[in-house]
């Protein structure tokens, strides 16, 4: 076998995998992805807001799931309230510097949560202690939460209200099947939002 050959076995192999964990996701996780969608929907049909946060790729990927509930996924309709709790640097490094790293989310999460809102965190190990810690502080401010993780939960899965995970160990598949699930999240809550007249205007 050349190289090249090995190489292509490897791309084919990735592919495999990364089907193999979408199909186990797709057959185990609508229910909590429901779950997820009527929080978001019961939340932004009251005027609340959903504050999202993660580390590294997660915190990349919390400020895409926020940028297309405020702007757009696939049709016009209103504005929903998200916020990446990721995204101002002054913030997060002034806490980070006066409370340490494991504050910065639940810092935030003090100024900006109001009861009835959504803290979603993002870990795809489920024991990220910052993550952790912004839940943890939702929970006890009357926000609803929402863990994205991989494996079975790890130390989040315990503590919030909605568990949505992705069965697999490998960071790589799991931030894939991570996206695929905000993707759907996304899409349903856009179409509701788009049929629902009766909230227009709170956001």
């Amino acid at each position: 076998m050349t190289a090249g050959d090995t190489r292509l076995a490897r791309v084919d192999a990735i592919f495999a995998e990364a089907l193999r964990v979408h199909e186990q996701v797709r057959r185990t996780c609508g229910p909590s992805l429901l779950a997820a969608v009527d929080a978001l929907v019961e939340t932004f049909a009251r005027g609340g807001r959903a504050l999202v946060f993660g580390n590294g790729g997660s915190a990349a990927d919390a400020q895409h799931f926020a940028c297309e509930l405020v702007g757009r996924f696939q049709r016009e309709r209103r504005a929903a309230a998200a916020i990446a709790l990721t995204t101002d640097t002054s913030i997060v490094t002034a806490v980070a510097n006066d409370y340490g790293f494991e504050r910065v989310f639940a810092r935030q999460i003090e100024a900006w949560g109001r009861p009835g809102d959504v803290a979603l965190g993002i870990t795809t190990s489920g024991t990220s202690a910052n993550v952790r810690a912004g839940l943890e502080t939702a929970r006890a401010r009357g926000l609803r939460t929402i863990a994205m993780t991989g494996r079975t939960g790890g130390a989040v899965g315990p503590i919030v209200d909605i568990l949505v995970s992705v069965g697999a160990d490998l960071t790589a598949r799991v931030q894939e099947a991570q996206r695929t699930q905000m993707h759907i999240i996304c899409e349903l809550v856009e179409s509701q939002l788009a049929s629902d007249r009766t909230g227009e205007g709170h956001a």
